[in-house]
């Protein structure tokens, strides 16, 4: 969005205006709100600004909800914002410590920064980008201790507060920076800032551990099975005894399995009766050892994240899977064993060996009314397919 446009959006009539448009999906919505509009005598920066709004927020519902009507975005504001729950579940961290206030350091469109300030704290937003800063204030606008300041993360950041939050940018120039030397800031300085005071720094989940400084707390997110982020915590805002963590958030509530450091791989040994795969969170976290022994377990392979276990397990941190037999990792003899079953539907999941699945699927010529699930893996360094249901 360009300043121009977000002037024109600024105004009450772009404001009535992208209340009365309301939800816009389709491409077919688009051209008949741009005729209606253009009709009515509006100008095209202004029908512009409102449909790009409308789009972003019809968008963004899945991840704010019902807020999502009363906010603005940027595209790739949205595209990076944390979610509702993930940032209700930041902010509380944040309160349980006993901060008072927190510098939200790059905050973007300011998703973060309203889960601080409906949370009582005071909040000091800083971005660097002059629109998505505008943005930011017009989404704080309802809670009268949040401002938002245009300017540097490091340089401006505020000296009066408790705590910081930083979600480095990496991405620039239209392009994803893999060195966090590229990130904004860079990420030894923030790194630099978390060993001075307290802080909570948002990063991408597959993050190289060795690059994770000493006496932090790692917590690695998912929610609904995929994992979301990385967030390092410092000072007081880790837990004591919690080097590394996965926090689960689904339907049915949030799950966290927490260690003083990566556990170490539980022993390997024979197909039981049923496999786990271990949420993605627990893989990133290399919290599969304490997992797999928490269930009884063991795992198929020693580089390979399957647990399998003797009896039914129970646990918020994996899919559980009924083994119904194992065949071998032939397609010939897959075929044969499958159209025998009559399975015409097949989910193909695989992990430790080089197989397209949708390649797979289509050679298989699957034909019947059954449905079925393949665990395509390694048992001991043998290629093994395995026919599960989940449980």
């Amino acid at each position: 969005m360009t300043p121009e446009e977000l002037r024109a959006l600024l105004t009450p009539e772009g404001l009535r205006l992208l209340d009365e448009v309301g939800a816009v999906a389709a491409d077919a919505d688009v051209v008949r709100a741009v005729s209606r509009l253009r009709a009515a005598g509006h100008s095209p920066e202004l029908v512009a600004a409102v449909l790009t709004q409308a789009r972003l927020r019809t968008r963004a519902r899945a991840r704010f909800h019902e807020f999502a009507d009363r906010m603005l975005f940027t595209p790739d504001g949205l595209e990076q914002a944390t979610r509702l729950q993930v940032a209700a579940q930041h902010a509380g961290r944040y309160a349980r410590a006993g901060l008072a206030s927190v510098a939200d350091l790059g905050c973007g469109i300011g998703a973060d920064a309203l889960a601080f300030a409906s949370l009582g704290l005071r909040v000091v937003a800083v971005e660097r980008d002059e629109t998505t800063a505008a943005i930011a204030a017009y989404n704080l606008a309802p809670f009268p201790d949040a401002r938002v300041v245009h300017g540097d993360a490091l340089a401006d950041e505020p000296t009066d507060v408790d705590a910081l939050w930083f979600d480095p940018a990496r991405r620039g120039g239209g392009r994803r920076h893999a060195d966090p030397a590229d990130w904004s800031p860079p990420l030894d300085a923030v790194f630099a800032r978390a060993a001075a005071k307290p802080t909570g720094v948002k990063l991408g989940p597959g993050l190289d551990h060795e690059l994770l400084p000493e006496g932090v707390e790692a917590q690695w997110v998912s929610v609904d099975r995929g994992v979301v982020e990385l967030v390092v915590w410092s000072g007081v805002l880790a837990r004591d005894g919690v080097g590394r963590s996965a926090l689960l958030l689904g339907a049915n509530g949030a799950h966290e399995l927490t260690a003083p450091g990566p556990a170490p791989d539980a022993e390997a040994g024979d197909l039981g009766t049923h496999l786990v795969e271990p949420d993605g969170a627990v893989i990133r976290a290399r919290l599969i050892g304490d997992l797999a022994r928490s269930l009884g377990g063991r795992m198929l392979d020693p580089t390979i994240a399957w647990i399998t276990t003797d009896a039914a397990p129970e646990t918020p941190f994996g899919q559980a899977f009924r083994v119904r037999e194992e065949l071998p990792l032939d397609e010939r003899k897959l075929k044969q064993a499958l159209r025998a079953r009559g399975v015409g539907t097949l989910e193909i999941k695989k992990r430790g060996v080089d197989v397209d699945p949708a390649s797979l699927r289509n050679r298989l010529a699957l034909r019947g009314g059954e449905s079925a699930t393949l665990v395509l893996t390694r048992i001991a360094g043998k290629r093994t397919a395995i026919l599960v249901e989940r449980v």
